[in-house]
């Protein structure tokens, strides 16, 4: 047989397109065309859609816009199709398809969606800069659970664990924030001590994840859904005994908005970025420097080492083991951080597993952005937007049943992960205990 029979199969085999490279662009195809069914040609003729932008404390004021609701659903689903078939073309093409497609899709496909449900409802408006700002507050916990995540399976430690951590965060945050405000008579300092004690609640979480994953080489994926199940147990333990007959603990304290002057009264980005309280403020830095160290620093590289090839960074001299130990705290603190949204950022007291399921999500926010900081923000906004629809539908009288409403999330969740990156690759060692 010749060289050139054997080499005929390979070069054939070259040429066929991997299927999970087509995923993203069948998945948007078959998005677009939904939208073009359900939100273009079941639109109701004949009737607008109006939009509201400006808020009465910006500093110029942008008067409300109407569309004819039909027509601009329709266009906008076409061009959410054609998006779709430019991203298939370049993926056919062997070609990478540009964020910036991505990002059009996905506007044109929420702008059909929300043109057809503000679709002839009068005086009503869809309030555009209110759904952004819910998006960014709702995103906080998604955001820092993400990070935590990625801070854990950087360095070849799976974090199951982060429902637990947040839900661990909130309740400390609730405890401290109530008896310092008891002690000092000043609610805001409670507030902001409940804030600095939360990280510790989510540190202890995440080293009883290090201890049993490092030290005795238990699943990683069993000992976190058992960390979850113990720190929901002993909170409602905490919650149905110690906060009932001590109610001046668990006070519905809120951290206050920080506005930062000029910037917070410019239309639309001034609401959205400028007048948030300091959890928000704190979450737009640790993704910024976290990715910076991550990928742009020493550190960030010896943990990545360690999440890829663990014997060959123990080669160079990189402790492993240690290296995997204070990701996985530094990964709990983070996340018990993000757990004080769910009680001083939003003002409530805390309440029995109050996170929701917000641990998992984050899970999801982590995959979608590929391991990154910066993509851990970006999924983390994606999932708070679906949240904050939610919540717009209901303010406008939106007929989708509220059953569907609640599901948002997760179908946005289930679609993004398995849909546009299930091809992501997660670190090589993650989950492998580390044995010299």
């Amino acid at each position: 047989m010749s060289a050139a029979t054997l080499e005929a199969p390979t070069a054939g085999a070259e040429d066929v397109i991997p299927a999970r490279k087509l995923v993203g662009p069948i998945s948007m195809g078959v998005i677009g065309l939904i939208s073009l069914i359900f939100f273009g040609f079941n639109t109701q003729s004949g009737v607008e859609t109006t939009f509201a932008v400006a808020r009465r404390t910006d500093a110029f004021q942008i008067p409300n816009f109407s569309l004819p609701s039909q027509p601009t659903a329709i266009l906008l689903s076409v061009i959410a199709l054609a998006l779709a078939g430019v991203a298939a073309w370049l993926a056919w093409n062997r070609r990478a398809v540009p964020w910036y497609v991505y990002a059009g899709f996905a506007f044109t496909v929420i702008g059909a969606m929300l043109t057809s449900v503000g679709a002839g409802k009068g005086s009503t408006s869809m309030q555009i800069t209110g759904l952004l700002i819910g998006s960014v507050f709702l995103a906080v916990p998604l955001v820092f659970g993400a990070l935590a995540g990625t801070l854990c399976e950087r360095s070849g430690i799976i974090n199951i664990a982060i429902e637990g951590q947040l839900l661990a965060g909130a309740f400390l945050a609730a405890v401290v924030a109530g008896y310092i405000s008891e002690a000092s008579g000043s609610r805001a300092f409670g507030a902001y001590m409940g804030l600095i004690a939360a990280p510790v609640a989510g540190a202890l979480v995440g080293a009883a994840l290090s201890l049993f994953a490092v030290k005795y080489w238990v699943n990683q994926i069993v000992v976190g859904v058992v960390l979850n199940v113990l720190v929901v147990g002993v909170t409602n333990f905490l919650f149905g005994t110690l906060l009932r007959e001590n109610p001046e603990l668990n006070q519905a304290i809120g951290l206050p908005r920080l506005p930062i002057p000029f910037l917070s009264e410019i239309p639309i980005i001034g609401p959205v970025l400028f007048n948030s309280n300091a959890v928000v403020y704190l979450m737009y830095i640790i993704v910024i420097v976290l990715h910076i160290m991550l990928f742009k620093s020493r550190w960030g590289l010896r943990v990545r080492s360690v999440g890829e090839h663990p014997r060959a960074a123990d080669t160079v001299g990189i402790k492993v083991n240690r290296t995997r130990v204070r990701n996985t705290i530094l990964g709990g603190a983070v996340a018990g951080l993000g757990g004080a949204f769910f009680t001083v950022a939003n003002g409530l007291a805390f309440g029995k597993e109050m996170t929701g399921g917000k641990g998992f999500i984050a899970l999801a926010a982590m995959i979608l952005g590929r391991w990154s900081p910066k993509g851990a923000l970006a999924a983390g906004l994606l999932f708070g937007f679906a949240d904050a629809l939610r919540e717009q539908f209901g303010i406008v009288g939106s007929t989708v049943p509220t059953q569907f409403l609640a599901m948002l999330p997760y179908l946005a969740t289930i679609f993004a992960v398995a849909g546009l990156v299930g091809h992501a690759r997660p670190p090589a060692a993650e989950g492998i205990p580390y044995k010299k």
